[in-house]
């Protein structure tokens, strides 16, 4: 009943999910979830993960939590999180993620709803941390799809890895255009980004 109602939710906000891609390895993962340019994408996002069947928690800061918010943010899967040490951040999210059987993380690399020429590098190493791969999640404006794309595992070489996790972006649009740095870049013929563990 609640799947059939995010999927109307999302009709009547003009987005198609795609179902296409459902790894298994979603169950406990970092997803990277781009572009953001929008606090509609938080919506859209969270209706999507439910009608996947996904269970994937978000970070938010711990300033958000207060009477009357908190309880809700909570209940909706947000987790409080203090982001000013970046090696104290990392860890405490990481750590959050081994000690779970089923573990989702969702973050926004951009970070901000403003246009960004540089991702931040905390779902990377939290993703290298807790030892689970990248799920690279979508909405793109220009098709008006929210999806799931391929698996990353990481290989500790972040510039690499970096590069070859955005190529899956390249000409995709967020809700305001201009502020995604990638929207421009021309998507290649072929794409692969699976690789080995």
């Amino acid at each position: 009943m609640k799947k059939h109602l995010f999927i109307f939710l999302l009709k009547l906000m003009r987005y198609k999910p795609d179902f296409k891609n459902i790894p298994s390895e979603s169950d406990k993962c970092v997803i990277v979830f781009a572009p953001h340019t929008s606090w509609r994408d938080f919506v859209i996002g969270y209706f999507f993960m439910n009608v996947l069947g996904v269970k994937a928690s978000f970070l938010i800061k711990k300033s958000a939590f207060k009477f009357p918010l908190g309880g809700l943010l909570r209940s909706l899967g947000g987790i409080p999180v203090e982001k000013g040490n970046h090696e104290k951040f990392t860890n405490y999210v990481s750590d959050i993620i081994k000690r779970e059987d089923q573990m989702a993380i969702l973050i926004c690399p951009e970070g901000t709803r403003k246009l960004v020429k540089k991702w931040r590098k905390g779902f990377y190493t939290i993703a290298q941390k807790a030892d689970v791969p990248i799920v690279l999640g979508y909405i793109d404006y220009n098709t008006r799809k929210c999806g799931m794309g391929p698996v990353y595992h990481i290989t500790g070489d972040y510039e690499h890895d970096l590069h070859e996790i955005q190529k899956f972006y390249y000409g995709m649009r967020g809700r305001r255009k201009g502020l995604f740095h990638l929207e421009n870049m021309k998507p290649e013929e072929s794409v692969n980004i699976e690789n080995p563990a």
